[in-house]
């Protein structure tokens, strides 16, 4: 019994420390965060051009079709074969993930463009 309290008051002591240190850890910055010259090298070098790619390839998936797993086209494809078993709580669920990926497009495409941006401002242009 004498353990048992003893580590229920620790987790409570622990759950205390969190809740008092969350919000001062998750503060926003107070100015602009600035990189050194080797970490805009870095990110022009190996995250942009991954970055780029993995936005590319999201796209090129939701934008395929019916035969490609996670595109719009497979969810509606699945959702309207769910509706004619008669399942329409299940094709309901994948219409509004349909929905929603197809709602994705937009946030890819301004991720896009910050790249750009980025590039464009940071990366000195290969000779």
């Amino acid at each position: 019994m004498r353990g048992t309290r003893r580590l229920a008051l620790a987790g409570c002591g622990i759950a205390a420390a969190l809740l008092v240190a969350a919000p001062v850890a998750s503060a926003d910055p107070q100015g602009p965060v600035t990189l050194s010259p080797q970490e805009v090298q870095q990110m022009c070098t190996a995250w942009v051009p991954k970055l780029r790619k993995q936005a590319q390839n999201l796209t090129d998936r939701i934008n395929g079709g019916p035969e490609v797993a996670g595109s719009v086209a497979n969810l509606k494809a699945r959702a309207n074969d769910a509706r004619t078993k008669g399942h329409a709580a299940q094709a309901d669920r994948l219409q509004k993930r349909a929905d929603k990926r197809q709602g994705r497009i937009g946030e890819l495409a301004n991720a896009a463009k910050q790249l750009d941006a980025f590039t464009a401002a940071h990366c000195p242009v290969p000779k």
